[in-house]
């Protein structure tokens, strides 16, 4: 460690050793005569061995080894006032001073240091020397320690301050741990910022990965805004997508901007006063439905395919759900509903061609109750289902499965109702219900939207007249069998298509209701049917049977019954 002086003058050897002095070649016994003899160097007492004043003391010709022991040679400070040492300086000359040396404050050091340096010319490391004055601050005693303190290149120092230029003489030795090139020089200093670099490296890929995710994730985000919505809601349809049923088959997989392009359209199977319904094929031949809802009825498209997307309201008598999907032709834009396909279509049809018997009248009847006693059943749970009325309950709404039961279909009007906060969603939409089918309170406008139950009671009303339409089809009799033609609820009163006062007037006003043929009586099975029709259509809506009411009875209800009580 050097004192920080004036810019150091440079004295380089071309030598790995330091130059030797001009008393180096002398004998050692002369060097041991005059200097210290077999122990250290003290400067008092070379001082005092002075005899006549024309001896020239070498205090420097101590050998190396005594000097490696000795670093430090001193005197007090007063002698060194008295004795008005001065130092030999280059490289650390003060500004002002005779050219070479520099005056020794009282208490100050003499010092001579050698460090090594890095030539560019012979491409290593080469010693270089410097002498001068040490002031006496204690920063000065502590510099003269220096060499003992580990340095990454070699360097040392030694200081005197018993004799003037004590210290011109004096060539400190460099112990070589391990002499550094260049190279080694490079590596060590890359080494060093090892941990800086790999931090360095470590934060930059995280950072490009950061980029590329939120990259990816902007890219997606754009490309759903562009996607066409299965339904413009307020997040109602789009928070149940991922969502399962909780029937083992959970919800239809949703494609809904492909699946409009992957059916191929075969024929239309059904019209309405709504839509049409196709029979297409989907995913190399699988039949599917397509109801194909006309421009002005969106509002019917929207509810239907949120009604379906209702969690947990799969079930075996409930027609299923597979997409639903926006298709545009360029001057036109059709909206479809895709459902599974049953190719016996609707009650209304099946009716009209099939003559049942017990067994088929029952399990119709009692898939359509099972079916209504779904949805009109809340279920409670972490995923639970609201409650559900239908609102537009009818023979044709009604398919007929291969299996001989019905799924109930056609959720347009359909309202929910959640208990927990009490509200009744109720559809905005301009559609109305099949007026031959209203139920009383809704035909005299008299039916209490802020209850749910009513809504449950019209569609038990509705209920009843399908019931009455399947029985119509039953036959009675054995050998000489009886079948009513088939016939729509009402149909001897008010004309194909009735208007709102024609139902009011024969349903509310003369409160007339479907005839019972008077061989129902005769049969266990119709006349038990017959009493539970005349409580589901009983113009006060509290007395009608419930759905689950009903579903429990028919189940009770075998071919060699005679005796059936409805509560």
């Amino acid at each position: 460690m050097l004192p920080p002086m004036a810019a150091r003058k440079t004295r380089r050897a071309r030598k790995r050793g330091a130059p030797r002095s001009v008393a180096a070649d002398e004998p050692r016994a002369e060097r041991e005569s005059i200097g210290c003899g077999s122990r250290p160097c003290d400067a008092q007492e070379t001082f005092a061995r002075r005899s006549p004043p024309s001896v020239r003391l070498l205090p420097h010709r101590c050998s190396a080894r005594q000097r490696e022991f000795s670093p430090l040679r001193s005197v007090s400070p007063h002698l060194s006032r008295v004795l008005g040492i001065i130092c030999y300086c280059d490289g650390h000359c003060p500004d002002g001073k005779q050219n070479g040396t520099c005056e020794l404050r009282p208490g100050g050091y003499c010092f001579s240091a050698v460090e090594e340096v890095w030539d560019s010319e012979l491409r290593e490391y080469v010693p270089e020397w410097s002498f001068g004055c040490l002031p006496p601050a204690e920063s000065g005693f502590m510099q003269c320690k220096g060499n003992q303190v580990p340095h990454y290149l070699d360097k040392s120092i030694i200081c005197c301050n018993h004799t003037a230029l004590c210290n011109k003489d004096l060539f400190p030795e460099i112990t070589y741990k391990s002499r550094p090139t260049m190279e080694t020089d490079t590596r060590m200093v890359i080494a060093s910022g090892a941990p800086l670099i790999i931090l360095v490296v470590a934060l930059s890929a995280a950072l490009v990965i950061v980029v590329i995710a939120v990259g990816i994730m902007y890219h997606k985000c754009r490309k759903k805004e562009r996607d066409p919505c299965l339904v413009q809601s307020q997040g109602t349809l789009k928070d149940l997508i991922d969502q399962s049923s909780g029937s083992g088959s959970g919800l239809p997989l949703l494609v809904q901007q492909t699946i409009a392009k992957q059916l191929a359209m075969s024929q239309c199977v059904g019209k309405g006063r709504y839509g049409e319904v196709w029979l297409a094929r989907w995913r190399g031949g699988e039949k599917v439905a397509v109801k194909v809802f006309f421009t002005l009825e969106e509002a019917s498209w929207f509810r239907e395919t949120e009604i379906y997307q209702t969690v947990l309201m799969r079930h075996d008598n409930i027609l299923g759900f597979i997409a639903a999907d926006i298709k545009g032709t360029g001057s036109w834009t059709q909206m479809l509903l895709i459902t599974d396909y049953h190719d016996r279509g609707s009650l209304h049809d099946y009716l009209q061609t099939t003559v049942l018997d017990h067994q088929a009248l029952l399990t119709i009847c009692s898939s359509i109750a099972s079916g209504i006693a779904h949805l009109h059943t809340e279920i409670f749970g972490t995923q639970g289902k609201p409650a559900i009325a239908h609102r537009d309950i009818k023979s044709r709404n009604i398919l007929v499965k291969r299996n001989g039961e019905c799924a109930i279909a056609d959720f347009g009007l359909a309202v929910r109702y959640f208990s927990e906060s009490g509200d009744i969603d109720i559809a905005p939409n301009t559609r109305v219900g099949t007026r031959r089918y209203m139920a009383p309170e809704v035909l005299d406008e008299t039916l209490n939207t802020s209850s749910f139950d009513a809504f449950k009671m019209a569609d038990m009303y509705s209920v009843g007249l399908v019931f009455w339409e399947a029985c119509r089809r039953c036959v009675t009799g054995g050998k000489n069998s009886m079948v009513e033609p088939y016939a729509l609820p009402y149909h001897d009163v008010v004309p194909n298509d009735p208007d709102f006062e024609d139902m009011r007037l024969v349903v509310c006003v003369k409160r007339l209701r479907p005839v019972i043929p008077t061989r129902w009586d005769n049969d266990a099975v119709l006349y038990a049917l017959s009493k539970m029709m005349s409580e589901c259509w009983h113009p006060n809506p509290p007395v009608r049977l419930t759905a689950l009411r009903v579903k429990k009875t028919l189940s009770k209800l075998h071919i060699d019954n005679i005796s059936i009580k409805i509560v």
